[in-house]
């Protein structure tokens, strides 16, 4: 039995450039891994897939990212073995952190280090993106820009500093699909700031903010009230949401926000302080570590 750490992504910026034949849209955005996991269990069983979770709501049947990936493992590689997988979560769904498919991307990893590395790092790829299209970065570790539908993966080559982020999700999710199927037809609120915010890595906007802020008024409330704040560098929507983040001038702005936003906003919002790893020597190893192993 062995457990991984399966982190959170942010979205440091998202631009759609138009729908795809396929039905996807196609992408630009730079992700970041940040430092909060759900723990991955993985423990070899003689057949079968078996998925548990600490999450009650969450599903754990084959639709479960986590499943499809444990089962395109086996199919890939011919083995009539099983697995049993448990799910820690930390990481709230619906909130474009991307935690199922960062967990699916662990597990995927997990597998074919415990079996040998039978699957090599360009089929392993091919797997994750037919699985979802996160999938992929989470198996590349660091800061990458993304393409394509999401699956198009490069991994920033210039040095990147650790950010520190305030993350708040109010009791909501957002569904991936129905933001994107949103977007064309959608219209920015009067009196909301969508504008481009320039800084050294990048110009931060995400375009998927037009749909969602539309549906749910709060969230452009908690970027507003979040870029208003002293110590606050800029503040965007994660993905599809619900999660708004806070890039901070340093974490002790952290220290001093996260009570004023637990305040402000109560329970059961979800508020987390963090920062982005970067594409140092470290992180740009494999992301999913094992953090204990049994026999």
């Amino acid at each position: 039995m062995s457990t991984y750490l399966s982190p959170a992504k942010v979205n440091l910026w998202l631009r759609i450039l138009g729908c795809r034949e396929d039905g996807f849209h196609e992408i630009e955005t730079r992700m970041c891994p940040v430092d909060i996991y759900d723990q991955v269990t993985v423990t070899p069983k003689e057949a079968g897939i078996r998925i548990t979770c600490s999450d009650p709501e969450l599903p754990t049947g084959n639709d479960n990212l986590v499943w499809k990936a444990a089962e395109a493992f086996f199919q890939a590689t011919g083995s009539a073995d099983g697995v049993a997988i448990h799910l820690d979560k930390k990481i709230p769904s619906g909130a474009g952190l991307a935690g199922g498919s960062g967990n699916a991307a662990t597990a995927l990893s997990a597998l074919n280090a415990n079996y040998g590395d039978p699957l090599k790092a360009e089929k392993l790829a091919a797997l994750a993106a037919s699985i979802g299209s996160d999938v992929v970065f989470f198996l590349n570790g660091g800061v990458c820009d993304c393409q394509g539908r999401g699956e198009v993966v490069t991994p920033v080559a210039e040095p990147m500093p650790s950010l520190p982020l305030l993350l708040i999700r109010p009791a909501f999710g957002v569904s991936t699909p129905w933001a994107y199927r949103r977007w064309k037809e959608s219209k920015e609120l009067p009196g909301i700031n969508y504008a481009p915010q320039a800084m050294p890595w990048g110009i931060m906007s995400n375009d998927l903010e037009r749909p969602v802020f539309a549906k749910h008024l709060v969230l452009p409330e908690i970027k507003a009230w979040l870029a208003a704040q002293s110590g606050v560098r800029a503040a965007l929507m994660s993905g599809s949401g619900s999660t708004v983040f806070a890039v901070l001038e340093d974490p002790s702005v952290g220290e001093a926000l996260e009570p004023l936003a637990r305040e402000r906003y109560g329970e059961p919002t979800w508020i987390r302080r963090c920062s982005t790893l970067t594409n140092s020597p470290f992180s740009s190893r494999r992301i999913a570590k094992t953090v204990t192993t049994e026999d």
